[in-house]
């Protein structure tokens, strides 16, 4: 029998392996070296892209799409489980909804404004521009909005829900 089966029937379904969150964070930390590195993580280099004037991060989106699409094409044939989870290779697709649309016009109108993406954003203060900052906390206001938001349209459905 297979380690990655022995491990996926000892680890319940939503326990993950212990190296999980270490690995995730030194995952974050290349990530971010790669944007600073390639100069992603300045908000001048995204901004030239977004005006057509500079194609360097076009490059550095076309490796990265290149090396993701052949993960998710190779590893699920060699392996059923991921390593670390336990959990089944699966595509998990979302509907292209009302939501997606607005969502994704609000990431791009903050993206345009700030001239970062939030990944980026997190390693650009690693190269000392704290004045991103405003951008993150813009981040998070956002997401807790959303979220506030969004457990409200719930708790209200289920009101209605229980009144009928």
């Amino acid at each position: 029998m297979s380690t990655a089966s022995t491990d996926s029937e000892v680890r319940g379904e939503h326990e993950q392996h212990p190296l999980f969150m270490p690995l995730v964070f030194v995952g974050g930390l290349i990530f971010g070296f790669g944007l600073a590195f390639s100069e992603m993580a300045q908000p001048e280099v995204v901004l030239s892209f977004l005006q057509l004037q500079d194609f360097g991060l076009l490059f550095v989106m076309f490796g990265a799409s290149a090396v993701t699409g052949l993960t998710f094409f190779l590893v699920p044939r060699f392996r059923k489980t991921a390593p670390l989870t336990g959990r089944v290779y699966a595509r998990r697709l979302k509907t292209m909804d009302r939501n997606v649309v607005i969502g994704g016009g609000i990431f791009g109108v903050g993206w345009g404004l700030s001239g970062i993406c939030p990944g980026a954003a997190y390693a650009s203060i690693g190269i000392g521009n704290y004045a991103i900052l405003w951008g993150i906390a813009g981040m998070f206001i956002g997401a807790y909005a959303q979220g506030y938001w969004r457990s409200e349209r719930v708790d209200a459905g289920q009101s209605a829900t229980q009144a009928d």
